[in-house]
């Protein structure tokens, strides 16, 4: 698995499991909605800021 397909899962996974919507995401890490949607359905290639920014993001909501 590449780390786009890979960030991805997580992401969908992050989503689930607190219960998120794509615009909560979009609204915490600072992205719009639409690079959400581009990067969940692997639609686009994910940038390496973009990745850290949801992955940082994906961390700073830990066990909230």
């Amino acid at each position: 698995m590449d780390h786009q397909q890979d960030l991805a899962a997580k992401l969908l996974e992050f989503e689930r499991q607190k219960d998120m919507t794509d615009t909560a995401v979009a609204l915490g890490s600072q992205l719009s909605v639409e690079r959400v949607h581009d990067i969940k359905s692997r639609s686009t290639q994910v940038t390496a800021e973009e990745a850290a920014t949801l992955e940082q993001f994906m961390q700073s909501q830990g066990d909230k």
